[in-house]
């Protein structure tokens, strides 16, 4: 890998002035299932500055995608990967692109791409192009150099093959100003939709001030130069809402921060404002939102305050039950903090969901033991469905380089894995992977768990934006009680596999028995779900129709 000639550094504010005569339009590709903020970004950037731009979901047919772009003759096409399991499908596409006429620059950004340029390149071949990190202003000039004819390989945060080596060339810094962004283009259709509510997502900031050694997320904002955690001012937050709601009937906004600004006086005194704008543009009891944050900033008097201004749902990354495995994953948080901070959403009436990775490279069959117990006591009252999964090594992240430094490291830049430390974890894992995924408990939209949390979020959405409902009350005894009988069942098989791989004996689940329970589940949350929601449809229906007389 080879570096060019340092270059000037250029001012984000201090570029692109005017508007461009673009002959040919821009093509922007990328997965769009729960709204591409990124791509929403970029997009608005490029047509504020007058390119035409199209937006494609990368779930689309790679054929359908070629007839649709080869009349436009695109001046540019570019694709948005975030994680590096997808890399051989973008691959596929530009290929099949490529043989079908599409003779265009084609460049790729995002998480993966940025950390792991050289092997992009490598597996990508028909790309032209990488542009790294933040994009919106390297794609626009890179716009403008192609629109002009004008060479481009000199230009800051773009990395590229040229006589066989691969070139990187010196980092744009960091957007200063997220306010000098035009607001995100929502091509994207809002497929999530809970009672007639439009849900939408969001951004009040962008970085992460944490270290925590499995993520590349904090590793995406700390390589490039400038200032690693970045807010918009709340006044242009909330105008946004304010703007979709009025406009566009969004009712439930989903921030996609990786860290809402809620860490320490400065970022508390932002939100605090955030919360003053919201009831100064009247839209506390007319939209709700949702964050993710970590459980040790979680205080009742300001979670009480933001409750009262819309939110409804807070997401955290919990991880681990185990000191241990979160000493491993560098979260600089305890146990006892996690599970303080799920007790008090719990009692001030806020929602929540979570990360947990019952797996990591220090699991042993103690901290398993742990890990159970530990989700035993935030979820075994049934107030959200038991999720877990295995932390993988991504790309870039400092726990990949100790895993490779301990000749652990497994797998490929496509599918990272790792050796645990005692052999007999692998075969532990495997054996509960293969209950887990067959019987359908944790993985997929219709799995079970992730069935009982959209039931859960659902319920938080009718007590914030609907008449108080009749039943409700029973309803959610209900589903407590399937909630928590499902969660013990899965604790249960977890911690009975464990004593098979340590003690020895046989395993005493039958997969197709596990099946039917969670089939069974499933049934009787519908059926109570569904039958509550019909007992109801009179007073939301009417509330709907009272939104709309308003919209």
């Amino acid at each position: 890998m080879s570096t060019s000639a340092s270059l000037p550094i250029l001012q984000p504010g201090l570029l692109f002035k005017g508007k461009r005569e673009a002959k040919r339009p821009i093509v922007l590709i990328g997965f769009q299932e729960q709204g591409n903020l990124g791509l929403g970004y970029l997009a608005s950037t490029l047509r504020r500055e007058g390119y035409t731009v199209e937006i494609f979901d990368f779930e689309t047919d790679p054929a359908e995608i070629c007839e649709r772009i080869l009349p436009l003759n695109p001046l540019l096409v570019g694709f948005s990967l975030i994680f590096q399991f997808y890399v051989l499908r973008f691959d596929a596409m530009t290929r099949y692109l490529r043989s079908h006429g599409i003779d265009c620059h084609i460049t790729i950004g995002g998480h993966f791409p940025s950390l792991s340029y050289q092997e992009t390149i490598d597996l990508i071949p028909d790309l032209d192009s990488v542009v790294r990190f933040e994009g919106e202003m390297t794609l626009l000039e890179l716009a403008d150099r192609l629109n002009e004819g004008r060479d481009w390989k000199d230009l800051q945060g773009i990395a590229y093959r040229e006589n066989g080596e691969i070139i990187a060339n010196p980092l744009r810094p960091l957007i200063h100003d997220l306010d000098d962004l035009p607001y995100p283009a929502r091509n994207f259709e809002t497929h999530e939709i809970v009672l007639g509510r439009k849900i939408v997502p969001i951004l009040a900031s962008r970085g992460c001030a944490r270290t925590c050694s499995f993520c590349s997320i904090h590793m995406f904002y700390r390589a490039a130069p400038g200032k690693v955690v970045r807010t918009r001012k709340p006044p242009e937050v909330v105008a946004e809402m304010k703007k979709l709601h009025d406009e566009q009937g969004a009712t439930i906004f989903l921030f996609q921060d990786d860290d809402f600004p809620l860490a320490g006086p400065v970022w508390q005194r932002w939100t605090r404002e955030f919360l003053k704008e919201l009831h100064l543009a009247g839209l506390p009891g007319r939209v709700i939102w949702k964050i993710s944050c970590r459980a040790d900033v979680v205080e009742p008097e300001l979670f009480i305050e933001m409750r009262e201004a819309g939110l409804y749902m807070v997401y955290m990354g919990l991880e681990s039950g185990s000191e241990d495995g979160l000493d491993t994953l560098h979260k600089q948080i305890s146990v006892e903090q996690n599970i303080r901070a799920v007790n008090i959403l719990k009692s001030i009436g806020i929602g929540y969901a979570y990360g947990f990775m019952m797996f990591d490279p220090s699991t042993t069959f103690e901290s398993i033991h742990e890990n159970v117990d530990f989700l035993r006591k935030i979820t075994g009252d049934g107030s959200a469905g038991a999720v877990f999964c295995r932390m993988l090594p991504y790309d870039g992240t400092p726990i990949k380089t100790t895993l490779a430094a301990e000749g652990r490291l497994r797998g490929d830049v496509i599918n990272p894995d790792y050796s645990f430390l005692d052999p007999r974890m692998e075969a532990f894992y495997s054996a509960l992977k293969d209950v887990v995924d067959v019987t359908g408990w944790i993985h997929g939209h219709r799995a079970l768990s992730p069935q009982l949390s959209w039931a859960w979020n659902e319920i938080a959405v009718l007590e914030r934006l609907f008449p108080p409902l009749p039943g409700m009350e029973e309803y959610k005894r209900t589903l407590r009680q399937i909630t928590g009988e499902s969660n013990e069942i899965l604790f249960r098989v977890v911690e009975d596999l464990c004593r098979v791989y340590t003690e020895g004996g046989e395993n005493p689940w039958n997969v197709d028995d596990l099946e039917e329970r969670s089939g069974k589940f499933l049934d009787r949350m519908l059926f109570e779900r569904n039958t509550f929601v019909a007992a109801n449809q009179d007073v939301i229906l009417s509330a709907l129709e009272e939104q709309a007389m308003h919209a």
